[in-house]
């Protein structure tokens, strides 16, 4: 369903369109993400993962092409540069979003009605009120889906058009802020799925192994922070009337040290994992290294092996050559002494 709207919010970027919750919400600034260890490829080398992120680039570019319509709309030089065609085309959508839109303001004037009168809810005019809400309802969905065949239309003419998608492009400031936190979720999604097709197995079963360590070291080290703020507030609170600054300050300066042993702690363990995955690397390195090897000096062996009974089998047949050469000549001499006898 939120994919069927998003037709309709690039041309109409109004508070109707958040009031029906389908337009997708920016991420919320606050608490940032933890950057995952750096996988040791760089590029996809699979076909399956290549179109993977084919298919969500295109399905960017084309929500990118989509979220500008609007601007198209509101701007008659730029729908003159886009030609006859394309330009008829949104503005046949645009009548369609239109009439969705004012259809949708109908409905919620109806359904505000219906809040407002709730305590009629048993009259037979609140059920025909309810019942005919329920009714348009359903009627919107034929027109969503020629809004949605209108979309298909419009971006096909698009993607036949280079210049006129160049220019859509241009206009990316006249992106509405919904629209432009949509792309920019898809954008980052983009990088999370490259990343995590980036990453071998054995990268994922360590990193897994990493944060299962960290998260249990944290864990115990906050329950230390926690007795330590429930000790001090116990104190706090016997010692509430005397809440002298010295004392205060004390307590502070060694929970300072406390923290600083525990990020002292927790940089000599990404310091040893650091060194423990660079030593797994190059033990990997020289066991592939060591196989190949072996794998060369066996091809080398075989091959030695093959010329020597080549050898081998080359002389016998010469030496049976040579006997069966000396046995015709004795053979021949024979028989012509023979005959001068006669």
């Amino acid at each position: 369903m939120a994919l069927d709207i998003l037709a309709v919010g690039a041309l109409y970027q109004s508070s109707d369109i958040s009031k029906m919750r389908v337009m997708a919400e920016s991420p919320k600034k606050g608490t940032p993400t933890p950057k995952p260890f750096t996988p040791l490829k760089t590029k996809l080398t699979t076909i399956e993962t290549k179109r993977i992120m084919s298919v969500l680039d295109e399905t960017i570019q084309k929500v990118e092409l989509v979220t500008l319509l609007s601007s198209v709309a509101a701007n008659m030089e730029l729908e003159g540069l886009l030609g006859e065609e394309l330009s008829r085309a949104v503005r046949e959508h645009e009548d369609l979003c239109q009439v969705l839109m004012n259809k949708v303001r109908y409905l919620q004037e109806e359904e505000l009605q219906l809040q407002a009168e709730e305590e009629f809810e048993e009259e037979a005019w609140f059920r025909d009120l309810l019942l005919s809400i329920e009714l348009q309802k359903s009627n919107l969905l034929p027109l969503m889906g020629q809004i949605r065949d209108s979309t298909k239309n419009i971006l096909r003419l698009l993607l036949g058009n280079p210049r006129a998608a160049q220019l859509l492009r241009a206009r990316a400031a006249d992106r509405a802020p919904g629209a432009q936190g949509f792309v920019d979720s898809l954008v980052e999604l983009r990088g999370f799925l490259f990343e995590k097709l980036l990453t071998s197995p054995m990268e994922a079963r360590d990193k897994g192994q990493f944060i299962q360590d960290i998260t249990k070291r944290n864990m115990r080290n906050q329950e230390v922070i926690d007795a330590l703020e429930n000790e001090l507030a116990e104190r706090m609170r016997n010692r509430a009337a005397e809440e002298e600054y010295e004392e205060l300050d004390i307590i502070h300066k060694e929970e300072k040290i406390q923290l600083k042993e525990l990020q002292t702690r927790y940089e000599v363990l990404v310091e040893e994992f650091s060194q423990i995955r660079e030593e797994r690397e190059i033990n990997s390195k020289k066991r592939m290294e060591a196989e190949q090897d072996m794998m060369r000096m066996v091809k080398a062996a075989t091959l030695i092996q093959a010329v020597w009974k080549g050898y081998l089998v080359r002389s016998l047949l010469r030496s049976k050559r040579k006997k069966r050469g000396k046995g015709k000549g004795k053979g021949e001499k024979g028989k012509g002494k023979g005959k001068g006898k006669k």
